[in-house]
């Protein structure tokens, strides 16, 4: 079960908000079990986007995954 504050996994691409499959974000708010409010920040935490995503879109984190970063610096703001 997914919860507010937990670490979820973008299960496809987004490319209308720069992200990608793998992109690890918050859950600000959750709606019910299937719908949320993503928040996905940078390592300094600068919002890159906030979204309202469903279970279809999301994954649980899971604790045996290791994080992986990526430069988004040549995305336009």
């Amino acid at each position: 079960m997914i919860n507010e504050l937990d670490l979820v996994v973008l299960k496809r691409d987004i490319t209308e908000s720069n992200l990608i499959t793998g992109d690890i974000g918050t859950v600000i708010h959750k709606y019910n079990d299937t719908n949320f409010e993503i928040e996905f920040v940078t390592a300094e935490g600068s919002t890159v986007a906030v979204l309202s995503l469903s279970n279809n879109d999301i994954r649980a984190f899971d604790h045996r995954e290791i994080l992986h970063t990526r430069d988004i610096s040549n995305i336009a703001a």
